[in-house]
C-alpha cells in the first residue's frame, strides 16, 4: 500500500514501518503502517504498538490456514491492550488472486468477521485488488 507497487521479495520475518499520507473522503489523512508480519518475536513491540493505534488490519492469507487461525489471538490481543470490547478493525483476506491455493473459503472469512464484528473484504496486494479500499474502509471505521 505505501509503495502503491508489489515488493516481490517481501521477508515476512522483519517488521517493517510505513508513513502514507492520503485524501480519504476529502479529507487528509496520515496513515502510520507496522508490519509484523505476525512474528512471536516482536510481541512486546507490537504491543508497544497497539496501545497508540487508532485502528487495526488484521490480515491473513487466504492460502495459509495457519494465518487465519491466528487472527482471534491478535484481535483479543488488540482488545486487552486497549482494555475495550470493541475497537476499529478491518479483517482482511490477501492473496485472493490465489484462489487455485486458497485454504480459507470467503463464506470463512465472512464467519469470523461477523464474530469479531468487523468488516471484511479480501485483497491481493500483488494485482492490487481491495488494497487501498481497505485502508480507506479503516479510516472510515476510524473517524
Amino acid at each position: 500500500f505505501p509503495q502503491s507497487y508489489f515488493v516481490t521479495d517481501y521477508d515476512p520475518t522483519i517488521e517493517d514501518s510505513y508513513t502514507k499520507q492520503c485524501v480519504i473522503d476529502e479529507r487528509a489523512a496520515r496513515l502510520d503502517i507496522l508490519d509484523t508480519a505476525g512474528q512471536e518475536e516482536f510481541g512486546a513491540m507490537r504491543e508497544q504498538y497497539m496501545r497508540t493505534g487508532e485502528g487495526f488490519l488484521l490480515v491473513f492469507s487466504v492460502t495459509d490456514r495457519g494465518s487465519f487461525e491466528e487472527i482471534y489471538k491478535f484481535q483479543r490481543q488488540i482488545l486487552r491492550v486497549k482494555d475495550r470490547d470493541e475497537f476499529p478493525m478491518i479483517l482482511v483476506g490477501n492473496k485472493a488472486d490465489l484462489d487455485h491455493q486458497r485454504q480459507v473459503t470467503q463464506e470463512e472469512g465472512q464467519q469470523l468477521a461477523r464474530q469479531l464484528k468487523v468488516t471484511y473484504m479480501e485483497a491481493s496486494a500483488k494485482i492490487r485488488l481491495n488494497v487501498d479500499q481497505a485502508f480507506h474502509e479503516l479510516v472510515r471505521v476510524i473517524r
